[in-house]
This record gives C-alpha cells, sequence and structure tokens, in this order.
C-alpha cells in the first residue's frame, strides 16, 4: 500500500511514584543490569517493578506504548485491528499489571 501522508502527534502522561529505597537495594537493582536501555532507567514489568509504589495512569504506556491512543489512531487511518484493545486491558497480560491497577 502506498503511504497516505498522515501524521499524528500525541502525549501521554502517566505519574510514577518510586519508593523509597536503600543504598542496597539500588545497588542489587542495578547489578542485575534491568536499567540498562531503559527510559527512566527501570522496567515496570520486569525487575524494576519492586522500585514502584504506585502509578496514575496508563500502565502500557509505562511499558513503552499507549495502546488505546495507539488503536484509535490506526483506527482513525482505517486500520482494522485483529483484537479489540478492550481486551487486553480486562486480561492485563503481564505479570504484574493487576499490582498497578
Amino acid at each position: 500500500r502506498e503511504a497516505r501522508g498522515i501524521e499524528s502527534v500525541a502525549v501521554e502522561s502517566v505519574t510514577v511514584w518510586i519508593k523509597h529505597f536503600s543504598d542496597q537495594t539500588l545497588e542489587a537493582y542495578l547489578h542485575t543490569q534491568d536499567s540498562l536501555g531503559k527510559a527512566g532507567a527501570y522496567s515496570i514489568q520486569g525487575k524494576g517493578a519492586h522500585l514502584i509504589e504506585k502509578i496514575e495512569g496508563d500502565y502500557p504506556a509505562v511499558v513503552g506504548l499507549p495502546l488505546r491512543r495507539t488503536a484509535k489512531f490506526l483506527k482513525d487511518v482505517g486500520v482494522n485491528l485483529p483484537h479489540p484493545v478492550e481486551a487486553i486491558y480486562r486480561a492485563k497480560p503481564y505479570a504484574n499489571w493487576r499490582d498497578f491497577s
């Protein structure tokens, strides 16, 4: 298919509260190297989850892709999604997604 030249810009804001933790906890986490290559140096869906107290906003946006916003954009440009995005939100497939809901 030929590109249609559509541009969309959006911002998704999520507030993440980090727990107070000891230097020993920080050193142990850094030793795992889970922080490497991560925006904010943590992965909520990985080993960094134990550093997070709570979030306010869209969990998938913290992971890296705001699914609802992305699905809306794709529908707006005529892409038929193979799976309803709300079913993903109901299933919460990441192991710890429910912990932050």
